[in-house]
């Protein structure tokens, strides 16, 4: 175990940060462009269902074939790495907002109307609040997609604990599949966790209580 650690330790290191790094910004730019965009398309529900067909359409692209894509154009490296992993981080996070804003039951909004608030007061206060275990639900599926999906970033360069499961495939070198395979697995196993603590600091006490 030693032997393995001074062999591999400080690359296992810098290629989960690499790794950390790749996912947590397309994983942030998800969260940031699908939320409101989940929230707008519950006041538009006419053209819900074709922006939410067009984020399942480009689930189905093979994640190589889309990192593939990204060259052409974006060339090699972190950034068309990121945008291919946000890409994939849409859905999820899309569908989960959508789905939790929407079936927030109707008396809720009646009674924020009621109480002279506007849309977005309603939003803010009453809807997102209820909605909260849902939304959370679709940022931990698309963190643990993203974080397994980030180890394919480094066929086009970008680094991360891909380089070294590749290079042990490529070297049939055993110990650095595992190296890099481990990293992977316990990233996505805390941030999950992580993440599960948040929902539940962030979902109301009295909703807390009624599960």
């Amino acid at each position: 175990m030693q032997a393995f650690i001074n062999d591999y330790g400080g690359q296992m290191l810098s290629k989960s940060a690499e790794h950390l790094y790749i996912s947590g910004i397309a994983l942030g730019l998800g969260i940031l462009v699908a939320v409101p965009l989940g929230i707008l398309l519950t006041r538009l529900p006419k053209i819900a269902s074709f922006v939410i067909g067009i984020a399942s359409v480009l689930q189905t692209v093979p994640s190589l074939a889309l990192l593939a894509l990204m060259i052409p154009f974006l060339g090699v490296g972190k950034f068309p790495a990121i945008i291919a992993l946000f890409i994939y981080s849409l859905l999820p996070i899309l569908r989960n907002t959508f789905i939790g804003m929407k079936n927030v039951d109707r008396n809720y909004r009646d009674v924020a109307k009621g109480m002279g608030m506007t849309d977005l007061q309603s939003i803010f206060t009453v809807e997102l609040p209820i909605a909260i275990p849902t939304i959370m639900a679709g940022i931990r599926l698309a963190a643990v997609y993203v974080i397994a999906w980030a180890t394919l970033a480094s066929y086009i360069g970008a680094g991360g604990l891909g380089d070294m499961i590749f290079s042990g495939l490529n070297n049939f070198q055993p110990p650095l599949i595992i190296a890099g395979t481990v990293p992977v697995i316990l990233i996505a196993l805390i941030t999950d966790l992580l993440l599960g603590f948040l929902e539940d600091h962030l979902t109301p006490v009295a909703l807390r209580k009624e599960e």
